[in-house]
């Protein structure tokens, strides 16, 4: 999708959860079986100008600016409905947005979000980097069982609305990582943020992420993906 404002891609995200429901709710009846329905499957993958986001159950005082310094700063704010706290949108960073009827793919919300952080597990190993879970806080992270070194480097936070998923991850590419000192990333204090690009200490092509990303992504989903420019 490449640069789009934030809320047009959450209204475009809403539009195709929306239609996928639809077919749910028209067809149900004709397709006892669920998995002979016509929904469809979508992994969008945008970059959006500065943004802020918090999710419907974050708390707004994780964000360190007010309401006049995030316009002087020519930052975005929005309040989601999508889980998980306050995180940062910005040029470098690979979104991703799977729009996925889970009847298809196991409807089990804590069995989804593992498989999208195993896809930016595999996706930090072609580049050399350990990328980990950290108990109890969704999302990939570096070295978080080193007090003092946990980094994270990929936030993830999804709604889901009869099992048709949308929102996603964020992997920091080539992020400029200043713009997470104006808030406490994810709710969680006192621990770092980083990028593909500081962890290796050289240019990472965004195309050449996403193509890993891809690939992953088919592999964990056992997908095929057919890529299209949208919008």
């Amino acid at each position: 999708m490449g640069q789009l404002d934030y809320q047009a891609a959450w209204t475009y995200q809403e539009q195709l959860l929306q239609e996928n429901v639809q077919i749910k709710s028209a067809q149900f009846h004709q397709h006892q079986n669920v998995h002979a329905l016509p929904t469809r499957h979508y992994l969008l993958f945008v970059e959006h100008p500065a943004v802020y986001t918090l999710g419907k159950s974050g708390n707004k005082e994780n964000v360190l600016l007010n309401d006049t310094e995030l316009q002087e700063r020519n930052i975005q704010f929005f309040h989601t409905n999508r889980g998980g706290d306050i995180t940062f949108h910005g040029a470098g960073q690979v979104v991703g947005y799977p729009i996925l009827d889970l009847e298809k793919f196991g409807t089990d919300i804590g069995r989804y979000l593992r498989n999208i952080e195993e896809v930016i597990i595999r996706t930090l190993s072609d580049y050399g980097l350990k990328g980990e879970r950290s108990a109890g806080e969704t999302g990939v992270w570096i070295d978080p069982s080193i007090p003092g070194k946990e980094r994270k480097i990929c936030a993830i936070g999804v709604r889901c609305s009869r099992w048709i998923t949308m929102h996603g991850f964020a992997l920091n590419v080539s992020t400029d990582l200043s713009y997470f000192n104006h808030i406490i990333p994810c709710g969680i204090v006192n621990k770092q943020v980083t990028s593909l690009e500081k962890e290796l200490g050289r240019v990472v092509l965004m195309e050449e992420v996403k193509e890993k990303i891809r690939h992953h992504f088919g592999e964990v989903f056992e997908a095929d993906l057919v890529s299209e420019i949208l919008l």
